[in-house]
């Protein structure tokens, strides 16, 4: 089956875990590999969110990603649900820089979730 769209070569996914976007959140970082812009951030749970959807905020060395931010709605949540944002601004990276994904709001224990970003080579 063909790909909806194909990507180029110039373009990387880069992941981290954290351990929890429940009642005790624990924020993940990635590492920008190379030079580029961040096309999308995403998240994959690990489990199910009890009572309040969760935020991730997004950032760049701490300077928030306009319009990177996640929001993983509790109603229906399981393992394995995707999410993702295209970021409007503020996306651009350096080699070496650190991306972040600080989630909160949650509710639940100890619920899993890996993030990532899609960055174009520039």
């Amino acid at each position: 089956m063909a790909l909806p769209e194909l990507h180029p070569l110039t373009e990387m996914q880069v992941t981290c875990h954290t351990a929890s976007v429940g009642s005790t959140p624990i924020a993940a970082h990635a590492r920008a590999p190379f030079r580029g812009k961040i096309l999308k951030t995403f998240s994959i749970l690990g489990g199910v969110i009890s009572a309040a959807d969760a935020a991730i905020a997004t950032a760049i060395n701490g300077t928030a990603i306009t319009g990177g931010d996640l929001v993983i709605a509790n109603s229906g949540s399981a393992a394995g649900d995707f999410d993702s944002a295209v970021p409007t601004g503020a996306n651009d990276v350096n080699e070496d820089d650190v991306i972040s994904f600080t989630p909160s709001a949650a509710t639940g224990t100890a619920i899993p979730c890996q993030f990532g970003a899609v960055i174009r080579r520039t």
